[in-house]
């Protein structure tokens, strides 16, 4: 009898977070107060802050001009500026910037060109750089491959009504994918990064943020010592998530979701960046992240197969696994997150779920991790140190 019930013992966790993930995700985008309280356009808001975009870039992504247009075409009755952060004259995406503001004369579009580098995140002291130029309290950061819906400033500004606000975050999703390589990632947004957030909101509250965007209260960046206190580390928007929080402020996660454009790469880079995460969450992380392990699907799997008395005993438990796995993504998918990823791509779940196990087990095993063409050694704490 104990022979026969290990394989679904083995599988217990993973299933039971899987559910669980199923109705922390009910419970966000079925709780009308757990989003924002967009107001219909014609009906008026106590207040309208004034917003300021900042934005860092290097180099071209998919739909540059497309993700920086999007910003121009809100339905946003407050005033808006839109400042870019390079660091280099000679980028290739400094002529989409200068074509958008042609193509947007009555907009409020700055480009701040500084090569000055005040520590190892580059991204970091783009903003640095640009800061001097940002006017208003509420500030965005947001990723340069984000495209944002008409609606995205009228639903983030809306939380900031709410005093103890620092910082607003919004989820992010991938609609459209280019081969294997894109859609390897893209589920893993609506497999893994959207359900576990949702599950940490739901249990614990947010301490931590989601960089695609990042809305937050200039009071509260003062209160951390503004992006200087950021540029030693690697996950810039988690830290700046977890000192906000930590400053007694308190973090929402909006409802509206942001377009992240990926363009078609190689599975190999996707797996490097997936590596990259991994190892920067262990570092920041250490306890929750090593815990984590328990509720990955293959390590549960594996160990249902080899522990089955018989074929089909495995196969009863692996049905139930992905049976459930398969509903609970499909449903995140059509109905949560809304991304039209499944059922298209559900045959790459358990892909997925292998290169998933494989990126936790392999960030146990090393420090070193690339971005942008650089390479770093993390530091515990997750502070980086550039390997020259």
């Amino acid at each position: 009898m104990i022979r026969e019930l290990l394989p679904f013992i083995a599988i217990t966790p993973a299933t039971i977070y899987s559910l669980l993930t199923f109705w922390c995700g009910r419970q966000f985008f079925s709780d009308p107060g757990q989003g924002a309280q967009v107001q219909p356009t014609s009906a008026p808001r106590p207040q309208i802050p004034a917003v300021s975009i900042l934005k860092p870039v290097k180099g071209m992504d998919a739909g540059s001009y497309d993700n920086f247009a999007s910003f121009c075409r809100q339905n946003y009755p407050g005033a808006v500026q839109i400042v870019f952060a390079a660091a280099s004259a000679d980028d290739a995406v400094i002529p989409v910037i200068r074509q958008l503001q042609a193509d947007f004369p009555g907009h409020d579009i700055t480009l701040v060109v500084n090569p000055a580098i005040h520590g190892p995140n580059y991204k970091v002291s783009n903003l640095i750089n640009a800061f001097s130029s940002v006017r208003h309290d509420i500030i965005i950061v947001c990723d340069s491959d984000i495209r944002v819906s008409p609606d995205y400033l009228r639903s983030v500004t809306a939380h900031f009504e709410e005093p103890d606000v620092g910082l607003v975050t919004s989820p992010y999703r991938t609609s459209d994918v280019d081969g294997i390589a894109a859609a390897v990632e893209a589920t893993g947004f609506t497999t893994e990064m959207i359900p576990n957030v949702l599950v940490a909101l739901q249990l614990e509250g947010l301490s931590f943020a989601l960089g695609a965007s990042m809305a937050v209260r200039r009071r509260a960046l003062e209160d951390i010592g503004g992006f200087p206190a950021l540029v030693e580390y690697l996950a810039d928007d988690y830290q700046l998530g977890n000192k906000v929080h930590r400053a007694g402020w308190r973090i929402v996660l909006d409802t509206c979701f942001v377009e992240s454009s990926i363009r078609a790469e190689r599975l190999t880079t996707v797996l490097t960046r997936q590596l990259r995460w991994a190892r920067t969450m262990r570092v920041s992380r250490p306890g929750g992240y090593l815990a984590s392990g328990i509720t990955l699907p293959f390590p549960g799997l594996l160990l249902a197969v080899l522990a089955a008395p018989t074929f089909f005993t495995a196969l009863a438990a692996v049905m139930l696994l992905y049976g459930t796995r398969m509903t609970v993504a499909t449903i995140y998918s059509t109905r949560f997150v809304r991304d039209r990823i499944l059922p298209r791509w559900l045959w790459l779940l358990p892909v997925r779920d292998l290169l998933s196990f494989c990126s936790w087990a392999l960030s146990f095993l090393g420090t070193t991790v690339e971005w942008r063409g650089s390479r770093f050694s993390l530091k515990p704490g997750g502070t980086i140190e550039e390997i020259v």
